[in-house]
């Protein structure tokens, strides 16, 4: 397997092209994101013409009512796997959700103590009439540790801890670091593009800007009438969320847009802090090529020789 990944707008898509062509892979969307049908501009997601034939899996598999979890993405991922195997090719994962990544990877085991499904929606409620706030005050009382790693307007990951503290009477945290333990289930080569933190973050103010002139405010409005809201796990998506936000009038237009651009900053600065706590990472530094995206290739398929992922 393998695996191509980076912060947001850091050109992984380009990349993950040219790498799937010329070792004859099919690849594996790890966005949290690009799941979803209708939600096209926001997710960045790859258009039929950029894919340039090649096979891409879990991209367009669900309608935005429907929930989508590191669980749902394994068992789907590990089916495309089969598939791709059973046809001699190699799986590329790309994408940046990280914790995707680490849990296939390591085969992290989800299954047991799935949901609480009533504590859960009480902690929905409670988020929605005191804000997220109120449940990592809660997380932060329980397991500290899982507080630290979590960002505390992450609604989503806040209530999956909570939600093992109280079915298993145990921290989350120490869960994670026991399954972390784990080896590798698949014999792979990690890489992680990268670029300068400023040419980074022109980069996302740039994409946000296209986002914007392709109609991303349109596009939120579209999937409101459709009777998406808010709490929906696809509407908690960056450029979702803001724009819902203006559209329902908490924003003016100019601060959605501000706060997409701040919040999209800082999200690629947590996912490069959780990529530099991985281990067996190879970090590819665009700026250390010159930007020449044949020398970075390059770079991939020799590295990929060496470590005996293609023969």
């Amino acid at each position: 397997m393998i695996v191509l990944t980076g912060p947001t707008a850091v050109g992984k898509t380009k990349l993950s092209i040219a790498l799937a062509k010329a070792v004859r892979g099919e690849i594996i969307s790890a966005d949290s994101m690009q799941v979803y049908r209708h939600m096209d501009i926001g997710s960045a997601k790859i258009t039929e013409e950029e894919m340039q034939d090649v096979p891409h899996h879990l991209i367009n598999v669900l309608e935005p009512q429907e929930a989508f979890n590191v669980v749902i993405f394994k068992e789907m991922c590990e089916k495309a796997l089969r598939d791709i195997y059973r046809r001699g090719h190699i799986p590329i994962v790309t994408g940046g959700t990280g914790f995707y990544i680490q849990a296939l990877l390591r085969d992290i085991d989800f299954t047991e103590n799935q949901e609480n499904a009533e504590y859960r929606a009480s902690l929905e409620r409670l988020a929605a009439r005191e804000g997220t706030g109120a449940l990592y005050q809660m997380l932060l009382r329980v397991d500290p540790e899982a507080a630290q790693s979590i960002h505390q307007n992450n609604t989503k990951r806040i209530i999956r801890a909570l939600e093992y503290y109280e079915l298993t009477g145990q921290k989350i945290s120490v869960h994670n670091e026991q399954e972390k333990q784990k080896t590798e289930a698949y014999r792979s080569c990690y890489f992680v593009l990268n670029d300068l933190r400023e040419r980074l973050y022109e980069r996302i103010e740039q994409r946000i800007d296209e986002m914007l002139g392709q109609g991303l405010v349109e596009e939120v409005r579209k999937l409101q009438a459709m009777g998406c809201h808010r709490g929906m796990v696809s509407m908690q998506g960056l450029g979702y969320k803001e724009i819902l936000s203006y559209l329902e009038g908490e924003y003016t237009y100019e601060q959605a847009v501000d706060i997409l651009k701040r919040d999209t900053r800082h999200f690629a600065k947590r996912q490069l802090t959780w990529f530099r706590r991985e281990n067996g990472v190879i970090w590819i530094n665009k700026n250390e090529f010159g930007y020449d995206e044949q020398k970075i290739l390059s770079f991939l398929l020799k590295t990929l020789e060496r470590h005996g992922i293609l023969s």
